[in-house]
């Protein structure tokens, strides 16, 4: 199976993507499973690490705790925002962190970082691996920086509220600059190209590769508005001479080279 990879990314559904490596298996922010991928999972002999970088419910859904009746050697990854909403209890999660948290059991590394909305986003180091996955971070009223000014807020619609673009564009970029304090190189970035954004909608993507060396770029989050609005990313990438993964469907599978 690993003669000329050692690492496998399935995308499952949204935000949710399980990377299997020689050792151990990684699921990121479950919702749910339209093709039905995740059992073969919970049949695998490794060790499953699953991670939710916050409490809104295309990122973390409590099926996950169903999963121990299936596997024992499952470690939970879980941001605090969670417990905070009550979403979870305590003794739910191994593992509970906030932005700036880190935690290691030899086999797999973990750091919290920042998010522009609720939670945080991940840094998971394994096997020679760095891998990213952003949760809610990005740039995500991009749309109105064009008549914003400094100070004032945009009413949004589609939000119902105020907004000021500006400012929350300086809050992205200030994550970004903090991620970049830790590192300033992934081997996998796993990030929102969302269409409901509207115009704009991937000046965040194209801020975070502007700003780190990326090996392969996975866009998510964009099950609203089809994967092809995920694939206009592409040809910003192949100028940035990155690697892009033009997803297809559900359970598609794409190989990670040595």
């Amino acid at each position: 199976m690993y003669d000329t990879f050692h690492m496998r990314l399935t995308y499952i559904f949204h935000s949710c993507f399980v990377l299997e490596t020689e050792k151990s298996i990684l699921l990121f922010d479950y919702w749910q499973d339209p093709s039905h991928g995740i059992s073969r999972f919970l049949i695998n002999d490794k060790p499953l690490y699953v991670f939710a970088s916050h409490f809104h419910e295309d990122h973390f859904n409590k099926e996950i705790f169903t999963w121990k009746k299936q596997k024992h050697n499952i470690t939970y990854i879980l941001s605090k925002d969670i417990l905070r909403h009550k979403r979870a209890n305590k003794e739910d999660a191994d593992v509970w962190l906030a932005k700036g948290g880190t935690w290691t059991d030899g086999t797999v590394s973990v750091r919290a970082t920042g998010s522009t909305d609720i939670g945080v986003s991940w840094i998971v180091e394994t096997e020679g691996k760095r891998i990213f996955h952003a949760g809610d971070l990005n740039n995500w009223y991009a749309k109105f920086l064009p008549n914003a000014k400094h100070g004032e807020t945009i009413h949004s619609e589609e939000m119902d509220e105020d907004i000021d673009p500006i400012a929350h564009e300086k809050q992205y970029l200030g994550e970004l600059k903090d991620i970049r304090k830790i590192t300033d190189r992934f081997d996998i970035a796993i990030f929102p190209v969302d269409g409901r954004i509207g115009n704009g909608y991937t000046l965040g993507a194209r801020q975070f590769i502007e700003r780190f060396d990326v090996r392969l770029f996975v866009p998510m989050h964009f099950v609203a508005s089809g994967f092809e609005s995920a694939w206009r990313f592409k040809e910003y990438a192949d100028i940035k001479d990155v690697q892009f993964w033009d997803i297809n469907k559900e359970g598609e599978c794409i190989n990670v080279l040595q």
